[in-house]
Parts: C-alpha cells; structure tokens; sequence
C-alpha cells in the first residue's frame, strides 16, 4: 500500500495562515522522508480557515522545499479558469521540478455564486464545460489539439521534457466519466462522500480510454485519518476535526477548534448525527485499526494508494498522526 497526503492548509483557532502555510513545509518534509508517495494541496477562496487558495504558488514552495515526494494540486478548480493557462502553470512547475509534479482538476464552483463570479471576473462560465476543458489540458500539454480545434497552433510553453501527471477528482460516477473519456487518474473523494464508490470507480474502469498521459486507468482515494497510539487518545484528536466539519457543513467557522473548545460545546441532537454521519468519512484509531481499514477500502476501490487527510488541531499530533501510520504500512 502506498501512503500520499491531501493537504487544506488547514488554520488552527489562534494561529495565523503565515504559520498554517509553514505548517504544511514542514509536513511535507516529514511524510517525504516517511515514504509518503505524493503530497497535494487543495484551492479553497473565500474562507478564514484554509490558508490553501493558490496551489500553484505552494506546490512552488513545497517542492523547493523537498527533493523526492511528487508535490501537486488535489485540485486546481478548472472551470473558473483557462485550460491554456493552467497548462502553462503546470508546464513550468514541471520545468522546474522535473518528474515531480501532479496536475489534479477539480470540477467544484470553489464557493458561493458570488466568489465564483469574481474568480472569473464576472464572466459566468458554465460547469458543464469541465470535461471538453480537461481534454484541452492534454491537447496543450502533448500538442495534441484536433486538427479542427479553433486554437490549433496555439503552443503550451515552455516546452518540456515531460508532462505533470493528470488526475480528476470525483465522488459519483460523472465525474468518473470525466476521468475515464479523458484518460487521467481517478481520485475518489471518500473524504468527501463515501456513498457512491461503486458506480464511480466501474464508471472509470469500464468507460477509460488510454490517453498520452495514461495508458491504463489509475486510481487513488483520499480519506480523512486520525491516528494515535491508542484508540481514546485518537478519539479525543478527533473531537477537533468533527466540530470543524460540522462549521464546514453549517458555513459558518472553518478554522480548526481546539479538543477543549469541543469538550466545552454541548451537542444537539442533530449535531450528534451529522457528527455520526461525518465519521462514515474518517478512520479513527491505533496504527493497527486505520491499516486494517484502509486494507478493506483497498480492495473496494481498486486501489493501492491512499491521500491521508487529516485536519486536528494540534500540528504536533497532526505529524505524529502521519508518522505512526508510516510506521505500520510503509516500514
């Protein structure tokens, strides 16, 4: 099994994003020299607690920051922008980095109507598109536009040596597909909802088509984890990441609290079934019961790779997390 880490540059309740950003150096530094696979950054506007709102600029910063670990974006929010220019982007990180970078897509708005609208400088750019878009990633990255295409002609520079590895993120089938037709990776959103595996990752294995940046389907998928030598104490880290999803869930908060802020907030009852509920997206326990878990996920997805994501309060336990996991599956 192979371990690689989703990263939110997540901002902890009396921290500041200058120490969030340099939270997330100093933990791709450590799960490289665990053997971690490949480290990804999320695009996240409009919001105080995730510190992550231009992966280009970070992946720069990461990379620069380590020597092996493929650093990439889990994803760039392709339908706010243009295909050419992300694939220029991605193009000089490669040129930079060669054979390190991953170019992971993602098809979210990447907030409200409203932060949307001034990503795009008001133009209202359909979703609809994100596929016809992804296949113009690879057009531009391998000079391979149909003959027809209206930008035929038009070169992604600088012209490398090699090409970033392409991804697309998905929870259902649709955006499987997306994957599929345009012959990238698969990243699956356990992370995010866990409901619909079946159909998303058939609809991959059953509709992909080999591309110059895949010749085979690949595929990975990301789970949120809280590790710790024993079962209570990963519970307790816990508490953190569930009192920040349910703020995620209401819009409301999406800096991290701390265990003691948690442990002094009364639960509703609803708010214990959205905690419920949230958990069916995160292992929590010892080393042992997080490998035997994600050994019953690594069958179901067809996988042998895991992006561990985890977003606890404490930066200390949050490495710790990391390194005990890499401990038991990769020593």
């Amino acid at each position: 099994m192979k371990l690689s880490v989703l990263d939110q540059s997540p901002i902890p309740k009396g921290k500041t994003p200058e120490q969030a950003l340099q939270h997330s150096i100093e933990l791709a530094q450590l799960t490289e020299q665990l053997g971690y696979t490949r480290y990804w950054v999320a695009e996240h506007h409009n919001t105080n607690g995730l510190a992550g709102s231009s992966p280009e600029v970070l992946i720069t910063r990461l990379a620069s920051a380590t020597h092996t670990i493929r650093i990439g974006s889990g994803g760039v929010l392709l339908p706010q922008y243009s295909p050419l220019k992300v694939a220029e982007n991605f193009k000089v990180l490669e040129a930079l980095f060669p054979g390190r970078i991953d170019l992971g897509l993602g098809r979210s708005p990447g907030g409200s109507q409203l932060t949307r609208l001034a990503l795009t400088d008001g133009m209202k750019k359909t979703l609809s598109a994100f596929s016809r878009q992804v296949k113009e990633i690879h057009g531009f990255l391998y000079d391979d536009l149909e003959e027809d295409h209206a930008y035929k002609g038009v070169l992604a520079t600088p012209r490398t040596q090699t090409n970033p590895e392409t991804w697309v993120l998905g929870i259902t089938g649709r955006g499987a597909k997306h994957a599929a037709i345009n012959g990238t990776g698969f990243t699956f959103g356990h992370f995010i909802n866990p409901d619909e595996y079946e159909d998303a990752i058939s609809t991959y294995k059953n509709h992909f088509k080999p591309s110059p940046a895949h010749e085979q389907p690949k595929i990975n998928a990301c789970v949120f984890v809280v590790c710790a030598e024993t079962q209570e104490e990963a519970e307790r880290l816990a508490l953190s990441q569930d009192m920040w999803l349910l703020h995620v869930g209401k819009n409301i908060e999406t800096r991290v609290p701390s265990v003691d802020e948690v442990q002094q907030h009364t639960f509703t009852s609803q708010e214990l079934e959205k905690v419920k509920a949230n958990r069916r997206r995160t292992i929590i326990g010892t080393p042992q019961h997080v490998k035997a878990e994600l050994e019953k996920l690594q069958e179901a997805y067809s996988t042998d790779e895991f992006l561990i994501i985890t977003n606890i309060h404490d930066q200390k336990a949050r490495k710790r997390s990391y390194q005990l996991l890499a401990d038991e599956i990769l020593q």
